[in-house]
């Protein structure tokens, strides 16, 4: 049975998880260059947790983070998408955009080219207004993404899941709009 694909892209394909996904997505959370601006990585159970997690919001909603494959190879490269926040800020409850590629993939444009197509799938399939994303600060390629597609800066703000002084507490906060 053929899996479901949610977005094409010149390069790329966003579309459900795969049991052959798994394994990449452990060596990617499992990989500290990957993760570094995350509390910490994620071990084999934490990942397949993420990945039933991820799976069912899809399931349920019609989209989350998804699975993305490159065209020309065929390889999981790591998950862009739509989804929630799960903490309480001045900004939330709001639709969030990340990603999150492997490093063999960094530097390819694929982070922008994958979440510029899931912008427009949230405006235009969605219906959504704004959408946001963020990072800690330190976190510049993620940030650096952000402006790419055209997200402006909508100030900072301390992350409420982590303790009072972390190093990745304060966060870039980034949105854009339906009429941007």
């Amino acid at each position: 049975m053929p899996h479901r694909i949610f977005i094409e892209t010149p390069r790329l394909l966003l579309r459900e998880w795969l049991p052959q996904d798994e394994a990449p997505f452990i060596a990617l959370n499992s990989d500290k260059e990957v993760m570094e601006f995350f509390p910490a990585t994620f071990n084999a159970e934490e990942t397949r947790h993420h990945i039933k997690r991820i799976s069912t919001q899809i399931n349920e909603k019609g989209y989350g983070w998804f699975a993305v494959e490159r065209k020309d190879s065929h390889a999981f490269i790591g998950f862009t998408g739509l989804s929630h926040p799960g903490f309480e800020s001045t900004f939330t409850p709001c639709t969030e955009i990340g990603w999150r590629l492997a490093k063999e993939h960094w530097g390819n444009g694929f982070a922008t080219e994958a979440a510029k197509a899931c912008l427009q799938f949230g405006f235009e399939q969605l219906g959504l207004d704004t959408i946001y994303s963020f990072t800690a600060i330190p976190n510049t390629r993620s940030e650096n993404v952000m402006k790419k597609i055209g997200m402006q800066k909508a100030g900072t703000f301390l992350h409420p899941k982590l303790e009072e002084g972390h190093f990745l507490q304060e966060h870039v906060l980034y949105k854009i709009s339906r009429h941007q």
